[in-house]
């Protein structure tokens, strides 16, 4: 484990610090997977693999990475469900210090991250990004990381979504095009991520308005069970159907809708706004909340059990 005694500290925060659209939170919430597979908990056997275009790849073992953890970042956290937190303290290094000891070639234009994840969860950033912003953290106030926050190490971009930051890292690769992360692959999150700049939290809306307009008129929806659905407008809607379940409505103005008695269960609705909607008998158990917005809306004998909120 690295010394208490850290030789250097880095502050990287705003005066002005919550982003638009984003709630101030009391604590380090959990997001996504909640652990690594085994052998990411193998500390024995445990190795960080740095390699693509560069001239020298390498791999550190985790004594390796600790020694190197002798550096304090004070910083804000922006998580692209909505919620923020402020003044969390990580001990860990800059990657930059990686990347120098790797030696990208000229080719090299973006950083690929690889974790100890059953379901291969990944992430990338453009090369001036990661040198300038990225830190590998083993620590964080204080204490060794939490698992379900990625220990024994994790990355940690603050100027991004937290998306962009990677639980149990094991794999740091140089490549000429970029290879977008696992959350802008099935959830359609804004490659960027930038909370500040026009608030990039997803790319543009995922139907033109004649599916749209067929979506609000369906009978069934079978065909929409395996879709991703950004950032639409559902405001008022009525649905035909009763039977949600299992879909996925990212984002999604239903503000007004009537959904009183639906069956929404499994499904998710993170970042959507649901203001004033009519939700009453409806059945959210086992629905992926996070982050949406239920102000004023009827809740009455609604069954949230198990959902996450």
């Amino acid at each position: 484990m690295p010394d208490s005694n850290h030789n250097s500290k880095f502050i990287i925060q705003k005066s002005n610090w919550l982003p638009p659209g984003q709630t101030a939170t009391d604590r380090f919430r959990v997001t996504g997977e909640r652990g690594p597979t085994e052998a990411g908990l193998d500390e024995a056997n445990w190795r960080l693999v740095v390699d693509g275009l560069v001239d020298k790849p390498f791999e550190l073992t985790l004594d390796e990475i600790y020694a190197l953890s002798t550096y304090e970042l004070m910083t804000d956290i922006h998580c692209v469900t909505g919620w923020s937190y402020k003044g969390i303290r990580f001990t860990g290094f800059p990657l930059a210090h990686l990347l120098n000891q790797a030696e990208p070639k000229q080719a090299a234009g973006y950083v690929w991250f690889g974790a100890y994840s059953a379901r291969n969860h990944d992430t990338s950033l453009p090369i001036e990004i990661a040198r300038l912003e990225t830190w590998l953290v083993t620590h964080a106030d204080g204490e060794p990381l939490a698992v379900e926050h990625g220990y024994p190490v994790r990355t940690l971009t603050p100027a991004r979504y937290l998306y962009k930051s990677l639980k149990w890292v094991h794999h740091i690769s140089l490549l000429a095009e970029d290879r977008p992360g696992f959350w802008e692959r099935t959830s359609l999150y804004h490659h960027n991520a930038d909370p500040w700049p026009g608030d990039q939290r997803y790319e543009t809306g995922t139907m033109k308005p004649k599916a749209i307009a067929r979506l609000r008129e369906a009978n069934s929806f079978d065909r929409y069970r395996d879709k991703v659905i950004i950032s639409i407008d559902l405001s008022g809607w009525a649905p035909k159907c009763l039977d949600m379940h299992g879909l996925q409505f990212k984002n999604c103005n239903l503000r007004g809708a009537r959904l009183a008695g639906v069956d929404l269960s499994g499904a998710n609705l993170t970042n959507s706004d649901l203001r004033d909607a009519d939700l009453s008998g409806a059945d959210l158990r086992e629905a992926d909340l996070e982050g949406a917005n239920f102000a004023g809306a009827d809740l009455t004998n609604t069954d949230f059990r198990g959902a996450n909120l």
